[in-house]
């Protein structure tokens, strides 16, 4: 019966007249589905002027074999790819007959020398993947909102009731989203944005950008900064601040401020960049336009989120810039993965306490023996990757107070006031220019109000407030010198250790239950 049935399908398939190849291809696919093998368009014939196709040839995705000269070629790069190609001779040929103008079946295989798919993993082979037009601009605007590709396949997932009834697979979807980021960038967006430039440096002869492209013409990164920011960068350029993690615009790229503090300990910008891709090539040649702008001066500190790519770069471009990992984002991390707190509370100590090395380490085992904690789990990871963000390993270094991004999250909060996912390239930097006018403006006023005012202090205030009153501004006498103030208030002295060569004094502190050691 079975043999009957398959003699059938046969003569019915042979006997298939199509108005075009498309539809005939179409057909084949369709049939591949079903009996769950992959399809791909191989040999095909013209007429003698070359204007039209006369034959084609559609054959299974595993017909042939790979060339040894590719294997070869593959050897001396990299790990060659898996084998997918194992001689199958399954295939469909379709020729016009030129009197009627339809296509007929000239020729028919359907044997397979390979396992086939069962129905549920049909659907996930190659030729029957794709992304239909409405599903590429779903993903277009879900991206625009900000939410990652994974995120964004889970929600098709969802939508559609199950990975195999989505259509595609999420690295299509990693893939249409590469390719239409490339190509969605046009060279007249692109052109515009850097003719805007270009203006800004005929007004401002300081004025500096440059911008990298693909071999197409397609944008790859953009730098920019103007007079101000130069000088504000040789002035208060110690310590940097800098999160990939803001995106603004119709194409999700990201724009990436260079953020310090000035003498109010104010946000201040050192320069703006666009970046299309977010790895190491694209961070190393940011931050040599950077330094070249900035006649080769490096930062002595910088402060940034857990982007790998972003820490490569810095130790290849600055490697003598210290560089310590935006706490804010370690704490959202510590969050998202571990729902104990009293583990989370513990774990803190290692973000915070300003002890030696050699005690956090002695406190690192000891949390490690009370919580178990395997390699393979984030805790471990941290701990391998301590010496960028543990506060021991930190304590003494330059970073003007600051332990995380949150100037660069205070600068984007400013940019988001009137944020539109639609913007253009040139609408989203002269929504920046705007943004960073009101940050010189704030600025202008504290100059002006250090100039006519001087902060208030208790008439028993010690002689060292009264000084530091008239050695800071205002506002880093309020926000930094009186706080410290307060704080030592609720200090005292517990007990003094004496050593060989030092002297260890114990502090206490009325208000929390926690000990610090000075020597």
């Amino acid at each position: 019966m079975a043999d009957l049935e398959n003699l059938m399908e046969y003569s019915e398939i042979v006997s298939k007249m199509f108005a075009d190849e498309d539809e005939g291809y179409q057909f084949y696919n369709a049939y591949a589905l079903g009996k769950g093998f992959s399809v791909r368009k191989s040999y095909v014939e013209w007429n003698s002027d070359h204007t039209e196709i006369t034959l084609r040839r559609y054959v299974c995705s595993r017909q042939g074999y790979r060339e040894d000269k590719y294997v070869k070629k593959e050897i001396k790069k990299r790990r060659p790819r898996d084998i997918t190609r194992v001689g199958c001779p399954a295939k469909l040929v379709i020729a016009l007959d030129r009197n009627s103008g339809q296509w007929y079946v000239k020729n028919f295989i359907d044997e397979h020398n390979h396992l086939l798919a069962p129905a549920d993993l049909g659907c996930l082979l190659r030729s029957h993947r794709s992304i239909s037009d409405a599903q590429k601009a779903e993903i277009v605007e879900l991206g625009v909102a900000g939410i990652r590709k994974h995120q964004i396949f889970e929600i098709m997932e969802m939508q559609y009731g199950g990975y195999d009834e989505v259509g595609y697979t999420s690295r299509d979807l990693y893939n249409f989203c590469h390719l239409y980021k490339q190509e969605i960038i046009a060279a007249d967006d692109a052109q515009i944005i850097i003719s805007h430039l270009i203006e800004r440096q005929n007004r401002d002869s300081d004025f500096f950008f440059k911008y990298m492209t693909d071999g197409e013409g397609h944008l790859q990164g953009l730098f920019w900064c103007d007079t101000q920011c130069l000088l504000d960068y040789e002035a208060f350029g110690d310590v940097v601040v800098f999160d990939s993690t803001y995106k603004t615009n119709r194409y999700n790229l990201p724009l990436v401020p260079f953020v310090g503090v000035n003498h109010h300990y104010r946000t201040i910008i050192f320069g703006c960049e666009i970046i299309s891709h977010e790895n190491i090539k694209s961070y190393v040649w940011l931050l040599k336009i950077f330094t070249e702008a900035n006649v080769q001066k490096h930062p002595i500190s910088m402060i940034t989120d857990e982007d790998l790519a972003m820490q490569r770069a810095i130790s290849v471009v600055w490697p003598n810039s210290l560089h310590r990992l935006c706490g804010w984002h370690i704490e959202q991390n510590l969050v998202r993965n571990i729902h104990d707190d009293t583990v989370k509370a513990e774990f803190r100590i290692f973000i915070y306490d300003l002890c030696s090395i050699e005690e956090i380490e002695r406190k690192w085992q000891a949390f490690f023996e009370k919580y178990d904690v395997i390699e393979d789990s984030w805790l471990y990871q941290m701990y391998e990757a301590r010496a960028t963000w543990c506060a021991a390993y930190h304590a003494g270094n330059h970073y003007l107070g600051l332990r995380s991004n949150q100037r660069s999250e205070s600068m984007n909060s400013r940019l988001q006031m009137k944020l539109d996912g639609k913007m253009t390239l040139l609408e989203m930097v002269q929504h920046y220019e705007s943004c960073l006018t009101k940050v010189r403006r704030i600025e202008e006023d504290d100059d002006a109000n250090a100039l006519q005012y001087e902060p208030f202090t208790d008439l028993d205030a010690s002689i060292l407030e009264v000084n530091a009153k008239k050695r800071f501004t205002p506002n880093v006498f309020k926000t930094k010198v009186q706080f410290s103030v307060e704080a030592a208030k609720k200090c005292s002295l517990v007990e003094i250790l004496d050593g060989d060569d030092t002297t260890e004094y114990i502090i206490g502190r009325s208000d929390r239950d926690m000990m610090y050691y000075v020597n």
